[in-house]
């Protein structure tokens, strides 16, 4: 027979649905919760709501933000030259975390995946394409994760940029292969962009 309260099944089956977070784990946060004094439960609820409501796609790049631009955008001391190409918002937040790169970025909002019907049209190349004939970009760095999907948008964005006569960049696979930006830390990511190489 089952032991456990409705609401905190339903507060757990919530949270399982969060990327790295199990059943056990999500099990543990719901009874957390659960005794928590309402006030922080209600402080929680509403970060959570609210968060959600005022975060949407920076216009210009398509990151994370507040206001119409991020605030990599909208930084003028950022160089305009050179635009550094990510899977999602969590890869910007890794790269900014090395405190290197002082270039642009371009959010594509996902990668090729076309056994899971993700193609071109799916994800940001257009606004990329549209960002290199207006910007003065002179070098794209491609910054997708080293795996299958992340190899084959760089690939698939290099044969479009390349005939633009810009220059066409790879992150160095100083990040190991199959892991995720967002899990590297500063020292392998810097050396994995110092290593970047021509594609």
């Amino acid at each position: 027979m089952n032991q456990q309260v409705e609401p905190i099944q339903r507060i757990a089956l919530q949270l399982s649905r969060l990327p790295g977070i199990g059943q056990k784990s999500a099990l543990r946060l719901a009874y957390h919760i659960v005794s928590l004094p309402e006030d922080q439960v209600h402080d929680l609820a509403v970060a959570l709501w609210e968060g959600r409501k005022a975060v949407h796609f920076c216009a210009r790049c398509g990151n994370y933000t507040e206001g119409e631009l991020c605030s990599v955008c909208a930084d003028p001391e950022r160089r305009n030259d050179q635009l550094c190409v990510v899977r999602d918002p969590k890869d910007v937040a890794a790269l900014e975390r090395m405190r290197d790169y002082r270039g642009l970025y371009h959010v594509l909002g996902g990668t090729l995946s076309p056994m899971n019907g993700v193609g071109p049209e799916d994800i940001r190349i257009r606004e990329l394409l549209e960002r290199l004939s207006s910007e003065p970009i002179q070098e794209v760095i491609l910054a997708t994760n080293p795996d299958i999907e992340g190899e084959a948008t760089a690939t698939y964005i290099a044969r479009l940029v390349k005939p633009l006569g810009v220059r066409v960049t790879r992150i160095a696979h100083g990040v190991p292969v199959g892991s995720d930006l967002e899990y590297a830390d500063e020292v392998t990511l810097a050396k994995a962009l110092e290593g970047r190489r021509e594609v």
